[in-house]
């Protein structure tokens, strides 16, 4: 492994492969999953590697501006549809699996398995020469009808790929450490919002984590299995620590005074992952999976991939500087990908309708137009910029409220935040909207990914009117599901003059006052 302090060396033009000796074969790798976390940062890996590389993606548009879409193939599909997953099987050497139907309701296990199935059948059939799989660490001598329908899910996909006639790898892993993990994000800011917590008793579990690199060293090492190989490999870190000392590392890392933390019987995984939800940007239904793991000691009782990816000095990386390494990614605002570059569960993901002549029924629309005596660069700053920590230029307790709402419901809120401080790429997750178009300096397009019943999307636009002046165009629109729906967008209309009206002209006066202006807009969103 090349050496620096990065969790994640591929946005430095660095690579966890760099440095492992070729066997002179350039394989053909299949990745399913690249729009997500491990997914997006496997690619490049896999790349530097000098394997080729095809990714399966159901929005094929939130690859396109990560730096390495240009040199790969990108076949548009979904895992539980045959024919698709058969396309993009075409002359592959090695697939990887590494989406879950996870949130998606309680049918989510057979999803899974029917995906599985479906992936394992098509690879066969296309004479695929090993799949590779990253799923959960369970407990030894624990029944199957105990663990938590998450772990279990991951199991028993596991164990679909090596029922196959495809050789497989099944890595299972515990708690990843990473910067943009949501095992991370749920640590980091339990601790840093809570000097005094009252903790669930799984506080005490014995859990094994790995750095996110050390995953991914794993996975592309996998590539080049021999034949004969076709097993699971525990994959874990160094030290086996409990969550509350996790928690105390943390904060001696973060340089935070000593936690107090006091576990209590009462939390039950279900109950603390509303607990984890209100204090942390992580939504209950992806903290629910991650708590209910949690029950069960999850520890490695083998560390047999040695065998055939060995492990060199310092690898894997010990936990207090797995965290390190994290949380300077974090300070550094050089985030790679998140929890949330993969798309919410339940959360709408239709593209804005063909506009002005859409035959799909009602859109409603609030349009404002305003003149900047400023550049369009320097509008398209501000754009670029919103959310996150700069805010929303806008009323913030109505914001503050709608994110709060939104969680109450079990939404996402407002506090997943950015992936960057400054830059934007199609598929970032932004609070509680997703990226969905971006055309740079012109056209910015969110998704709502909010409970709401219908979908919504805000548009903004940085242009030249034509008479050597710039021109900002936003428009929020709605396309109602129902009567609840019409009913929705009438009642909160009257309040779009203050939230969207005052957007416009905060978007439009930080332009004109520059940079300056931000620190006193930031507040305003949040």
């Amino acid at each position: 492994m090349r050496g620096g302090a990065e969790d994640d060396p591929t946005s430095r033009g660095g690579s966890v492969a760099a440095e492992e000796a070729p066997d002179g074969t350039r394989l053909h790798c299949l990745v399913t999953g690249a729009t997500g976390y491990i997914g997006g940062r496997l690619v490049p890996e896999l790349l530097a590697a000098g394997h080729r590389v095809r990714c399966l993606a159901r929005s094929p548009g939130k690859l396109r501006d990560h730096a390495w879409a240009k040199d790969i193939e990108v076949v548009e599909g979904n895992v539980v549809d045959s024919g698709s997953v058969a396309e993009a099987m075409r002359g592959i050497d090695v697939a990887y699996y590494l989406v879950h139907a996870l949130g998606t309701g309680s049918g989510f296990e057979e999803t899974d398995r029917e995906a599985a199935r479906i992936f394992a059948d098509r690879a066969h059939a296309a004479g695929v020469r090993r799949i590779v799989y990253l799923g959960g660490l369970t407990p030894r001598g624990v029944p199957p009808r105990e663990l938590s329908p998450h772990l279990r899910s991951r199991t028993e996909v596991g164990q679909i790929f090596l029922d196959s006639p495809v050789p497989a790898t099944v890595l299972r892993a515990a708690v990843i450490i990473g910067s943009g993990s949501a095992s991370f994000e749920m640590l980091r800011y339990l601790t840093e919002r809570l000097p005094v917590m009252v903790t669930p008793r799984w506080v005490r579990t014995r859990i094994q984590p790995i750095g996110v690199r050390d995953v991914l060293r794993y996975l592309v090492g996998s590539a080049r299995m021999p034949a004969d190989v076709d097993r699971a490999f525990d994959i874990g870190g160094p030290e086996v620590v409990t969550y509350l000392e996790m928690m105390r590392c943390y904060a001696a890392v973060a340089g935070l005074p000593g936690r107090l933390i006091v576990p209590v019987p009462v939390l039950t995984p279900r109950l603390s992952s509303h607990w984890v939800g209100l204090v942390t940007p992580v939504p209950h239904s992806i903290a629910r999976p991650l708590t209910e793991s949690l029950r069960h000691e999850v520890v490695c009782h083998e560390h047999d991939i040695a065998e055939h990816v060995p492990d060199g000095p310092g690898q894997p990386l010990p936990f207090q500087e797995a965290l390190a390494l994290a949380l300077r990614r974090v300070r550094d605002a050089q985030v790679a990908t998140r929890w949330s570059s993969a798309a919410v569960p339940g959360a709408p993901s239709d593209p804005l309708p063909t506009d002005p002549d859409w035959a799909g029924g009602s859109l409603y629309r609030d349009e404002r137009e305003l003149s900047v005596d400023a550049s369009r660069e320097a509008l398209w700053k501000v754009i670029e910029g919103i959310g996150g920590d700069n805010g929303w230029y806008s009323f913030p307790l109505a914001w503050a409220v709608r994110g709060w709402l939104d969680r109450f419901v079990g939404g996402v809120g407002l506090r997943r935040g950015r992936r960057d401080a400054e830059r934007l790429r199609a598929g970032d997750s932004l609070d509680f909207w997703r990226v969905e178009e971006i055309e740079p300096g012109h056209l910015l397009r969110l998704r709502a990914e909010m409970r709401l019943p219908g979908l919504a999307w805000l548009e903004m636009y940085a242009e030249d009117d034509g008479q050597g002046r710039t021109r900002f165009r936003q428009r929020a629109l709605f396309h109602p599901r129902g009567l609840f729906g019409h009913v929705y967008w009438w009642s909160v209309s009257p309040f779009h003059a203050v939230v969207f009206g005052g957007m416009a002209r905060n978007i439009t006066r930080a332009a004109v006052k520059g940079p300056a202006a931000r620190t006193t807009a930031a507040p305003a969103g949040r």
